[in-house]
């Protein structure tokens, strides 16, 4: 998730319990010129661990190349190839899911990423096809097996779906009947319920969460608990999501500095405060503040009614 999986996003959910982590993908282009920004996407700490970085690009060998340079400046514990992003502006320009329209190239471009980094494991994320005409689910679980790629995460939409519609989890089962490698399922996951059905529905080795997490770290937690034979709902009091955010806000600050770091806060208060009386003027203030102290101001508003809140509760 570009924008959001960064560095405070990671360790919050990794922290809840999160059984691995990524980054968000990062250009191949920009990793062998060595762009800051695109250097700065990368840089993880080890408490994050396990972690994968993730890649996309269009040419083989600039993908060779940049997973190279991330193994050796970086050591992350798998390098992922991004065969799955739908947004415009990554596959016009052959990257993301544009490689599900020619799987010679994805062919290519996956082997020239395994020999380079023979190291650690390659792993890929994917949807299921370009369009309703084109699926190549099952086939290319087989060919991407056969060329040395150690899972697979399907997201069962195809590239013109983007977000829409419903995924279709009968083809991450056909997937995992397809190939020997660990299969990851995602896409429509939104609830810890929805992941038990989804391991049920299709067998797969594990379940991917995206947008879920977001505003909601403690998704992990439950789902462990879940994992575990704990059927009883975990449910973030107002405390603790008013000191959720107080966290992921100061992390933000200290990781991506205050002008970065006040901007991106504010899609995350979007999500953390919802669905509570007076969430929508808690809200409003927090993703309307003009800078830094009024934005601090208003978060100590909202951590001190939360207070009262829980006293209100003992």
């Amino acid at each position: 998730m570009a924008g959001v999986t960064d560095y405070p996003f990671r360790i919050l959910c990794k922290e809840m319990g999160a059984g691995i982590v990524y980054s968000e993908f990062v250009s191949a282009d920009g990793i062998i010129r060595e762009n800051t920004k695109t250097l700065n996407l990368i840089r993880f700490e080890d408490a994050e661990r396990p972690i994968g970085i993730q890649i996309f690009g269009s040419d083989a060998e600039t993908m060779s190349q940049a997973a190279r340079f991330v193994v050796d400046t970086f050591k992350p514990d798998i390098l992922d190839i991004n065969y799955g992003c739908p947004v415009p502006k990554v596959t016009k320009k052959g990257g993301g899911s544009a490689a599900l329209q020619d799987l010679c190239l994805m062919d290519d471009i996956t082997a020239a990423v395994v020999e380079s980094i023979p190291e650690i494991p390659v792993t890929v994320k994917m949807r299921m096809g370009w369009n309703q005409t084109s699926i190549v689910i099952p086939e290319v679980g087989e060919r991407l097996e056969k060329i040395g790629v150690k899972a697979i995460a399907l997201h069962p939409r195809t590239t013109k779906q983007r977000y829409t519609g419903k995924a279709d989890w009968h083809y991450i089962k056909l997937l995992k009947e397809s190939c020997s490698i660990p299969v990851i399922g995602n896409g429509d996951v939104c609830t810890p319920d929805d992941m038990m059905r989804m391991f049920d529905e299709t067998g797969c080795d594990a379940v991917m969460v995206g947008r879920a997490a977001q505003g909601n770290p403690w998704f992990f937690q439950e789902a462990k608990a879940r994992l575990n034979g704990k059927s009883n709902p975990i449910t973030p009091t107002l405390l603790d999501i008013a000191n959720m955010c107080n966290r992921h806000f100061e992390l933000l600050l200290e990781n991506r500095g205050e002008r970065t770091g006040t901007n991106l806060m504010r899609k995350h208060f979007s999500n953390y405060i919802k669905g509570f009386p007076g969430a929508s003027k808690f809200r409003q203030k927090l993703v309307t503040a003009p800078g830094l102290p009024e934005m601090q101001s208003a978060l100590n508003g909202f951590i001190d009614v939360a207070k009262i809140a829980e006293l209100e509760l003992i």
